[in-house]
């Protein structure tokens, strides 16, 4: 009777605890907009979240102890003439958060101590460049005072939020039709964007070269997401020929082919991927769904191994993630997900057991074992007594 290895791993039993009631936000109104963005942005002081507001575009935000029951009058970031379509934490400043609108603008946020007691309208800065709308903000990982926004007019610009001026404009010549994602390598060296032209391009943005592209990463016409990974990879989401969800691993100096492609299933909402650069797991977080995938990246084929899913009964309008500076690391948190549903946000940790429970579990696994083969013993004996009969 053959045996069946399981891989080791420090991350095989992740598990996600959602949190109590009375640790989540209710009654908010998530925002209603149809747009593949996250609606939320986390960071250890504040939560944020896009609601629905009236004559405008706005934003809540929280202080992350500020849980239970929302109230209505609460105040608002609500600057913006037009529905916000992202918005992103400054990692380097706590207090200042960018937001891109359907007003074609990037307004920079200064956020007081201890959340808002007014309605904020004034930003810190207004960028102006884009024609249309704008559908992604992200700052640059090492570099202070830089963001990146990617507008429906297939530009991305980057700025120098101190003087207020674009530093750097990639104009339709790179991306002929709608940009689906944009992210910074690590150390803010290149960025991967996806495009609808299905085509993954990776940019050295100080030269506004692209060094790098592949074609249709995944055969289906929609939406792709490519996010940076550990050692020179990028992970991409997207549908197969027959609408399958996908994820693949390419090796960027290798596009020819993946080094890992996975079918997870038949569902439609695109997959939000997050990536934890010191675990090496990557998140799959899809916009109506109601569970979260994990997977672990290694340096040895086949190099993406499925870990475990988290499932809850409801589904998910957006998905927020916080920085390792605010986790419970003593409670052994590698991950933090603030889950929207349609008038509330979640908090779902995700947790290493420790040795000893882990213990405990493997030693479960095999009394488990045990049984089942006791229990294929006395069939065969069955059997070969029914047989002599």
């Amino acid at each position: 009777m053959s045996r069946q290895v399981v891989r080791s791993s420090k991350f095989r039993h992740v598990f996600g605890q959602p949190a109590k009631a009375d640790q989540c936000y209710e009654d908010v109104r998530v925002s209603q907009t149809t747009w593949d963005s996250g609606f939320c942005a986390v960071n250890p002081k504040f939560v944020a979240l896009i609601c629905e507001a009236s004559g405008g575009g706005a934003f809540l935000v929280l202080p992350l102890a500020k849980t239970g029951r929302v109230d209505k009058n609460v105040p608002t970031v609500c600057g913006h003439t037009a529905p916000v379509l992202d918005i992103a934490w400054c990692p380097h400043n706590d207090n200042v958060i960018a937001s891109g609108s359907e007003d074609c603008t990037v307004m920079v946020w200064e956020i007081p101590d201890g959340g808002l007691t007014l309605p904020l309208r004034e930003p810190v800065v207004t960028l102006e460049g884009h024609t249309k709308r704008v559908g992604i903000v992200a700052w640059h990982p090492t570099a202070q005072n830089v963001l990146l926004s990617a507008g429906c007019d297939n530009v991305i610009m980057v700025w120098d939020v101190g003087t207020g001026a674009a530093v750097l404009t990639l104009g339709p010549d790179v991306h002929p039709d709608t940009i689906y994602s944009v992210d910074w390598s690590r150390d803010g060296g290149l960025i991967c964007t996806s495009c609808r032209d299905k085509r993954v391009r990776i940019i050295e943005p100080r030269k506004g070269t692209v060094v790098a592209e592949k074609d249709r990463p995944h055969e289906g016409t929609r939406p792709v997401r490519a996010v940076f990974v550990s050692e020179g990879k990028i992970l991409t989401t997207g549908f197969s020929r027959m609408s399958e969800r996908q994820v693949a691993l390419w090796d960027t100096k290798h596009l020819e082919e993946p080094l890992s492609l996975q079918e997870l299933d038949t569902s439609s909402g695109v997959l939000l991927p997050f990536f934890d650069p010191d675990t090496n797991i990557v998140y799959l977080c899809g916009k109506g769904d109601s569970s979260i995938r994990y997977f672990e990246i290694t340096s040895e084929a086949p190099f993406l191994h499925y870990l475990s899913m988290f499932s809850s009964k409801e589904s998910q309008r957006g998905m927020g993630y916080m920085p390792k500076r605010g986790l419970e690391v003593n409670k052994c948190e590698i991950a933090r997900f603030y889950k929207l549903h349609e008038r509330r946000c979640e908090p779902i940790a995700m947790t290493v057991p420790r040795k000893d429970a882990v213990s405990r579990l493997e030693e479960e696994m095999r009394k488990l074992q045990a049984m089942v083969q006791e229990l294929q013993k006395r069939l065969d004996r069955l059997e070969e007594t029914v047989q002599a009969k």
